[in-house]
């Protein structure tokens, strides 16, 4: 543990006070500076606080040389913007509750925390303190059976006034993000600790709310599903009194502890075979933010704490946001187009390539080099998860984009065409739009849904236009007249088709070269290190194999291979028992390319998974990786393997073609 850590507190609000009150009792926490917008606020704050340097902006704080950690206590929509401030200064994190607006925002301040080497903790201080250890180890040592249930609430009355910052929308007010996150964080705690583990996620969440003049919660409640069929019910309020009791239920007991938040209390055993009720009090004091702040400096070193992870802060979010969707409370701020929305999570202009982290390629026929990796847009369903994933993508070099008409319904292409508004990064950007899914592959519905696809993202023109399915009922000149004359429309600049079978590449390209018309550059087809046993979706087509080598080779066709990393199957214990990943990917061959890929990731000091995407990117052709990370820690798993180069005889061992390991 450091001996002494001088604090610094970003925001004087209520919280700050407490926070700051309550430091001197610490073992290891000196407060030697507060920060404000204003002079006058900080010296204010400072006035009661012998000792302590006022600044009157926050950057001043974050610039103070003796600061060593900063306590953020602003507003919730100002946690993300200054947490990623404050760890681009060096500074370590305690961050007030929630860390995030969402779980998307929440990423991408993990992220800006573990790429500067600095500590961050959501400041659940409840989660600091000893009783809260000694209820999980009662759980988790069996003291009432197996846990079937949870009740959490927490709430207060407050007067409305929608200008508030328990009400005010632009200010994330509301009972969910609030307090409710106690709730929701306690019953993942709880739940864990009945599996054994640090905390359990929720597999379902259901909830109500009573919405105010604002549109926020002003009174939630939710029921949360868990594995091992444990159900919570959490509640929370601005405008309501309840007692904030915890209460566990199981097979054999039940456990309760009353004024929950708010220690001391003792926490109360029932057993229900003879009736006996034990008191169990052991707590050491009221001090809940002076053992806060000792557990960040018990906890520097590792970057995180047990008593609050950055995984666990991230599944609380999600949970949140689950809750939130429930309800249909969506804040303005999130909203595609808004003016909250038109810069990044850090409140600063989009940097492209920033981090230079994947390579890029010149593609003939594109005027500007082209991300060997292409994001793929299809589980992004939010603006602010879109935003989060696409603008980590691009300062981290990325610059091709994969969307496609059907994804969604459509909303897809709606959220990339407010993002690239939005941050002004459209000529930056390669994006890949397709089209003529089954059943409507043909030359009329084409056209028809590349104008709506255009519309949908802002834009006069696709870098390169895939058709997303074949027809081989429909003679294939008719196809490509229609791309050719898209193409010289300067609507698009490269075209060609996903899942078509190398007779058809074939024949169109023979046709373009009788009809003076302009030839498939691209494929989208699979191609991964494990090759497909049985189709991921009806249509799909491997380019797998030495005629497809040998045409990408000899024709100048680049491939964008999908699923280049089959899925996750090179991810030890992803796929385990997944009936899904068995299906499509699993067999006796590829299992043993797995192994040899395991092998050349300790030799190479990466993992599994990135063996099998450079083995995609190394072929001898012009090949690009397409990506469908759900999560910035996903698209960061993924770079070791954009930046290795593999030789061909690496390339052949791996996919079984010589025995001997080169």
């Amino acid at each position: 543990m450091t001996s002494t850590l001088r604090w610094g507190i970003l925001g004087t609000g209520k919280i700050a006070r407490k926070f700051a009150s309550e430091l001197p009792f610490s073992a290891t926490g000196r407060l030697v500076a507060v920060g404000s917008r204003t002079a006058a606020s900080a010296e204010a704050f400072a006035g009661d606080f012998p000792g302590v340097r006022a600044h009157g902006s926050y950057e001043a704080l974050l610039a103070d040389p003796e600061v060593g950690a900063v306590y953020i206590s602003t507003p919730h929509p100002q946690h993300a913007e200054w947490a990623i401030a404050a760890a681009e200064a060096g500074k370590h994190i305690l961050c007030e509750k929630p860390l995030a607006l969402n779980h998307a925002d929440a990423m991408v301040v993990v992220e800006a925390a573990r790429r500067n080497g600095v500590f961050l903790m959501e400041a659940f201080m409840y989660r600091c303190h000893p009783r809260t250890a000694r209820i999980a180890a009662l759980v988790r040592g069996g003291e009432i059976g197996r846990v079937s249930l949870i009740r959490a609430a927490f709430s207060f009355a407050s007067a409305y006034d929608p200008e508030s910052r328990v009400f005010n929308n632009a200010l994330g007010g509301g009972g969910i993000l609030d307090v409710g996150c106690y709730a929701m964080s306690i019953s993942r705690l709880i739940a864990g600790a009945a599996a054994g583990k640090t905390f359990e996620n929720p597999t379902e969440v259901g909830g109500s709310a009573i919405l105010c003049g604002t549109g926020v919660d002003a009174v939630a409640a939710a029921t949360l599903k868990f594995p091992g069929d444990i159900l919570a019910q959490v509640s929370c309020g601005v405008s309501l009194v309840q007692p904030d009791t915890l209460e566990i239920f199981g097979e054999t007991g039940a456990i309760s502890v009353a004024a929950f938040w708010r220690p001391p209390g003792p926490i109360v055993v029932t057993k229900y075979a003879d009736g006996s009720v034990t008191s169990v009090s052991d707590d050491p004091g009221t001090h809940l933010y002076a053992m806060e702040a000792d557990a960040v400096a018990r906890a520097l070193p590792a970057h995180e704490s047990p008593a609050m992870t950055w995984d666990d802060t991230l599944g609380n979010m999600r949970g949140l946001d689950a809750w939130r969707e429930a309800v249909n409370l969506e804040y303005e701020g999130e909203k595609p187009g808004s003016a909250a929305r038109g810069l990044p999570v850090s409140c600063r202009p989009l940097r492209p390539g920033r981090y230079a982290e994947i390579p890029r390629r010149e593609l003939p026929g594109l005027d500007k080099p082209v991300s060997g990796l292409f994001l793929g847009l299809d589980n992004q369903r939010t603006f602010p998860h879109l935003a989060a994933m696409a603008d980590d993508f691009l300062e981290r070099g990325g610059n091709a984009f994969d969307t496609a008409h059907i994804y969604a319904g459509g909303l897809m292409e709606r959220l990339f065409g407010h993002w690239h508004t939005a941050r002004g990064v459209r000529e930056e950007v390669v994006l890949v739009a397709k089209g003529a899914h089954t059943p409507f592959c043909d030359p009329a519905h084409l056209r028809e849904q590349f104008e709506i696809s255009l519309e949908r993202m802002q834009t006069d023109y696709a870098d390169i236009y895939l058709m997303h399915r074949d027809n081989p009922a429909i003679p294939v000149g008719e196809f490509v007249d229609v791309l050719d004359a898209l193409r010289r429309e300067g609507r698009v600049r490269l075209y060609g088709g996903s899942n078509w079978s190398i007779e058809r590449v074939r024949e169109a390209n023979a046709y373009a070269a009788r009809h003076g018309r302009e030839p498939f550059r691209v494929v989208s087809n699979n191609l991964s290190l494990a090759r497909m046993v049985d189709p991921v979706w009806p249509g799909c087509v491997s380019a797998k194999g030495p005629e497809w080598t040998a045409l990408l080779q000899n024709s100048a066709i680049a491939l964008l291979a999908w699923s280049s990393q089959a899925r996750g199957y090179f991810v030890p214990g992803l796929g385990d028992g997944d009936a899904e990943m068995t299906r499509c990917w699993d067999s006796e061959e590829n299992r043993e390319r797995r192994r040899r890929a395991t092998l050349l990731a300790e030799e190479k000091g990466v993992s599994p998974i990135n063996i099998a995407l450079a083995w995609v990117l190394s072929q001898p052709f012009q090949s690009f990786a397409l990506i469908g990370p759900r999560t910035i820690g996903e698209t960061r798993s993924s770079l070791p393997g954009a930046a290795l180069s593999l030789t061909p005889d690496e390339r052949a061992w791996l996919d079984l073609e010589i025995a001997e390991k080169p």
